[in-house]
């Protein structure tokens, strides 16, 4: 209801109607705060080296280097609902290393949590361009399957339903959506390199993330560290998602590929994506028609992270030198006695 309100203009000064509406505003953030729920799970996933890890670093103020993720990392935050509340609202953020071999590993963080309050965030690399779809297949593809193995049919219902009213059940593409179970926010990022590609290659690639999100449900945002205002939306989008403020994160919408795209949940349409309705399948086959698309290969294991000085911990690494050095001696104790049998036999 609040979204159609005229927001005031920043150069005239405020009116009683301007006043009134932040009034309400404030009250519903206070409601939604006081009778939000307590837990939320925010699961990020996506291209490899596209900056998952450094979007999480920022949202907890983390000033530490970003490494390579190998398979799940799990980190949590806290905060008070309001000041004078002694509850405190937990977030839990998850984060996929790679999309490769990991079906498995996607049902950790829904086992863990459960579906209720889960939102999934899908990040791609807009800088390999022939990557983009193979990479939001893998995602969704590997979500859809974890989520069919867990979700009873109540659960399917009730996301169902909250789905739709997450696009507006008024939405007038709504028979032509095949919409995601929980809240989903597609992340191109590396915008800061992909602003300065061909305009049709943007074209295309915009038009097809721009169909799919909306085919799902989904929001939609471009993202670069190194532009201060992408790198806010972003922030604000995790906080939305994890602690239910800000509860506008999209302060406005941008839907021209020459611009870095910014669409809200249901805030799309075909009419001006200028196309045809289309289902995953058909989306996947014409945007691999204008820029073919690598197929998934086989993994090849990193080198052993315990000798990488980049994931060094002194603690666990003393323990580990010291567990090497029993199993060791008890190896050798071992062939000793088995050289002594067999000189007796």
């Amino acid at each position: 209801m609040l979204d159609s309100l005229e927001k005031p203009s920043l150069d005239r000064p405020e009116t009683i109607q301007d006043i009134a509406i932040k009034l309400v505003e404030e009250q519903l953030r206070i409601f939604q705060l006081e009778n939000g729920p307590k837990e939320r799970t925010v699961f990020i996933l996506g291209s490899k080296g596209v900056g998952k890890s450094g979007i999480i670093n920022k949202f907890f103020d983390r000033e530490e280097n970003s490494r390579p993720t190998l398979a799940l990392e799990y980190s949590f935050g806290r905060r008070s609902q309001l000041p004078q509340d002694l509850h405190k609202q937990i977030l839990n953020v998850w984060e996929l290393g790679s999309l490769e071999n990991s079906n498995q590993l996607i049902e950790v963080p829904m086992r863990s949590h459960g579906l209720t309050n889960f939102s999934v965030i899908i990040m791609l690399d807009l800088s390999q361009t022939n990557r983009i779809w193979t990479d939001l297949s893998s995602a969704l593809q590997g979500l859809r399957s974890a989520y069919n193995r867990l979700a009873n049919g109540s659960e399917v219902i009730q996301h169902r339903e909250q789905s739709e009213e997450r696009v507006k059940k008024t939405h007038p593409d709504l028979g032509t959506m095949d919409l995601f179970w929980f809240p989903l926010v597609i992340i191109g990022g590396k915008y800061d390199i992909f602003q300065n590609f061909d305009p049709e290659i943007k074209k295309h690639v915009c038009r097809c993330l721009r169909s799919i999100s909306h085919s799902l449900g989904a929001a939609l945002v471009f993202y670069s560290n190194e532009i201060p205002k992408l790198s806010k939306t972003v922030r604000d989008t995790i906080s939305h998602l994890g602690f239910g403020s800000p509860t506008n994160p999209f302060r406005s919408h941008s839907y021209d590929y020459n611009e870095p795209l910014m669409i809200w949940f249901g805030q799309d349409s075909w009419d001006k994506i200028g196309t045809t309705p289309g289902n995953f399948e058909t989306i996947g086959i014409n945007f691999e028609t204008h820029i073919p698309q690598v197929q998934p290969t086989k993994s090849i294991l990193p080198d052993d992270p315990t000798f990488d000085p980049g994931f060094k911990e002194t603690a666990i690494d003393e323990m580990r030198a010291q567990k090497d050095e029993e199993l060791l001696l008890i190896m050798k104790q071992g062939d000793i006695r088995g050289k002594f049998e067999t000189i007796k036999t």
